[in-house]
């Protein structure tokens, strides 16, 4: 994995992390880096300095997992709901009867998503169908 710093058109910095460069130039061409303060598609890749000699910081643990900036976690939500919403079917707030149907094999396989109750979903979960809540995005900021 590489991390690039990136800038958006509206000058907004934040970081993201890609499998190579070309990896990054895919996803910018086809418009899947996303600033996540404004929404814009239009992304570069800002200066860096390199991370050399940086050791574990003191006081650190050698494999503790680093703390994920609001912006960053903000755009893989986007990411992924982008990633639902482009590849599995929306069945409103029939979710759950899909699910259970799905499940028991009364309907055809495949990825879906919708609306369910916090009472449904638990329902589904003790019958043992595998149901995740998608992440609620905030807002685009305009600045």
């Amino acid at each position: 994995m590489i991390r690039y710093a990136l800038l958006c058109a509206k000058e907004h910095e934040f970081d993201g992390w890609f499998p190579s460069s070309a990896g990054f130039e895919a996803q910018a061409a086809s418009g899947e880096v996303r600033c996540p303060v404004c929404g814009s598609a239009e992304v570069r890749k800002a200066l860096m300095a390199p991370g050399l000699g940086r050791g574990t910081k003191k006081g650190a643990k050698r494999n503790e997992t680093p703390v994920v900036p609001a912006q960053k976690l903000n755009m893989m939500m986007l990411a992924l709901r982008k990633h639902v919403e482009e590849n599995y079917d929306y069945v409103g707030d029939k979710f759950a009867e899909e699910a259970r149907r799905i499940h028991y094999g009364e309907a055809d396989q495949r990825e879906i998503y919708g609306e369910a109750t916090l009472d449904e979903a638990r329902d589904l979960i003790d019958e043992g169908v595998e149901v995740a809540p998608l992440p609620i995005v905030p807002p685009v900021r305009a600045n």
